[in-house]
């Protein structure tokens, strides 16, 4: 979530003089609950050139700090000198009154001061040596970030003062987590080169004031060190990259993904299964605030940047993207119900694979940002969510809310416990089928896979089917075997209108016959379970 973009649209609601603003933010906190939001991780909030862009631009995502201790002063709806320190302060405490905690996104691997010809405002002009990594002559800033420097993060005084300022944010500000921009900076020393176990990343880990407190690596930098999977230390959560390529290349219909996406479903155990640690390590994603948005991934086959005034040349050129037919908006229905589907197929992997889900703000009702895929300057609609489409999009809407509200309630008469869906399916026996039932199809061109997950101490089956070929697939499925049990009832069909496309758990309709036409580009969950047993999934949207 962006801050500003949240609430600054004129058609948000949100007084006009609170709009793009810390306060703004908390009069949109019963919308995040009704969503079923139990985190938000805020862009960078941290002091920063706005000038750091190209002329005439604003520097809107804040990735340019200038200072690691102040709240960004044009986000506070009050000018005086506490303002922005107390309102920041206000919108976590109302976030947490809401059952919402609060992660932010800092950037401790370089400053706004870019490259030697850049501006002098923080620690240039304090120790340049000490706080810079610097080329072997000296005379020139490593730049392992793509920003023209890079901050020389295992050197003892900024160590101190990383530390500082995490400790600052959960102690005076009461911050729940961090996500670290380009992490993999922090395990280069002095010379740029990585180290086997970086002196910042275990200070971090081990302070005791930030025992708890939520860390998540973005573990890559812009120099090609790619440390998913291998990011160091014991208590990190990681942004899982490769989720979302392969997510992506699936859906996509490219060749040799089937293995790759069955892999992410299952909480990405070839990347983080030699750690042996919970699936929550990876944090799985689609679509982050760098890239397409959601409805960009299935409505543009390429990048249109041309308003950043850098000639289309910025942004990634590899996006797994695909038009559906017509680049950018259409009128055509077919190609509009086509991309809808997408969207919530790309949803549906993602809350339901093993591990901890992220989205995009915005993709809930399908927010575009009209092919840009690096809108770092673009303070105005292209970034602004723009709430009309809440009424646009509601089924795309409606379809995140229920997803977001899995749950199963279980327990004994005197002791009931909340589980989410995805610890079932952890605990679960697995299987994997095809078109067939038990014969998955790994070949290179196979573009379907079906997954069937038992819990026995619940009594409950669920089957999952992903169909990312341009034709229906008939799937068989596993006989009901006994007279005790429900028949297959089917939760979600993405290639259903609404209300149809997810129905609440409890009026699931029941399946008839041995097989289950799945349509073209479209996802299936069914389920199944004893008659009698008690547990249900819930879909209320209060407080978890």
């Amino acid at each position: 979530m962006h801050v500003r973009g949240f609430t600054r649209h004129p058609n948000s609601g949100v007084a006009d003089q609170t709009r793009g603003t810390f306060a703004g933010l908390i009069e949109k906190i019963p919308y995040l609950q009704e969503l079923g939001v139990t985190a938000v991780e805020l862009l960078p909030v941290f002091q920063f050139d706005a000038q750091d862009c190209p002329p005439g631009k604003i520097n809107y995502w804040g990735y340019a700090p200038v200072s690691f201790f102040a709240p960004y002063q044009a986000y506070s709806s009050r000018q005086d000198p506490l303002g922005p320190v107390d309102e920041f302060r206000d919108m976590v405490k109302a976030l947490h009154r809401g059952g919402i905690e609060v992660i932010l996104d800092v950037v401790f691997n370089h400053t706004t001061e870019s490259d030697h010809g850049g501006p002098t405002l923080c620690f240039r002009g304090l120790d340049n040596t000490m706080y810079y990594t610097l080329e072997r002559d000296r005379s020139r800033y490593a730049d392992y970030t793509g920003t023209g420097n890079t901050l020389n993060a295992n050197h003892p005084v900024v160590r101190r003062m990383i530390l500082d300022s995490l400790r600052y944010w959960v102690e005076a500000m009461h911050v729940d987590g961090f996500r670290f921009d380009l992490a993999s900076v922090l395990g280069r020393d002095a010379t740029g080169q990585p180290i086997p176990n970086p002196p910042i990343l275990w200070d971090i880990e081990s302070d005791p004031a930030l025992a708890g407190t939520k860390l998540i690596a973005e573990a890559w930098d812009a120099a090609g060190l790619y440390q998913v999977g291998s990011f160091i230390g014991d208590s990190w959560k990681e942004w899982n990259g490769r989720f979302r390529d392969d997510v992506r290349a699936f859906f996509r219909g490219e060749p040799g993904s089937v293995t790759r996406i069955a892999d992410r479903l299952l909480g990405s155990p070839e990347i983080y299964g030699h750690e042996e640690r919970e699936a929550e390590q990876s944090v799985n994603f689609v679509t982050c605030h760098d890239g397409f948005t959601l409805n960009d991934l299935v409505s543009y086959d390429r990048k249109h940047n041309e308003a950043n005034g850098e000639d289309n040349r910025d942004g990634s050129d590899d996006n797994h993207s695909w038009n559906c037919g017509m680049e950018g908006p259409t009128d055509d229905p077919a190609i509009e119900t086509l991309r809808s589907r997408q969207v919530k197929n790309f949803l549906t992997v993602t809350m339901l694979s093993l591990g901890m889900p992220m989205i995009l703000m915005g993709d809930e009702v399908r927010r575009t940002q009209f092919g840009n895929n690096n809108a770092y300057c673009q303070d105005n609609e292209t970034s602004w969510l723009d709430w009309s489409l809440l009424d646009q999009h509601a089924d795309v809407h409606r379809f995140v809310t229920l997803l977001n509200a899995r749950r199963i309630l279980r327990g004994a008469e005197h002791e009931r416990q909340r589980v989410s869906l995805n610890q079932l399916i952890q605990q679960a026996r697995k299987r994997w089928h095809g078109v067939r039932v038990g014969q998955p199809d790994w070949n290179e061109d196979s573009h379907s896979l079906a997954f069937e997950a038992e819990v026995r101490q619940e009594k409950l089956r669920v089957y999952l089917i992903l169909n990312a070929y341009w034709e229906p697939l008939d799937f068989e499925l596993p006989p009901v075997d006994d007279s005790g049990s429900d028949p297959w009832r089917r939760w979600i069909d993405t290639s259903l209108a609404s209300p149809e496309d997810i129905v609440p758990w409890q009026r699931a309709p029941s399946l008839g016959g041995p097989t289950y036409r799945t349509e073209a580009r479209s996802v299936v969950v069914l389920f199944r379970q004893d008659e009698g047993h008690t547990t249900f999934v819930s879909f209320s949207s209060g407080n978890r």
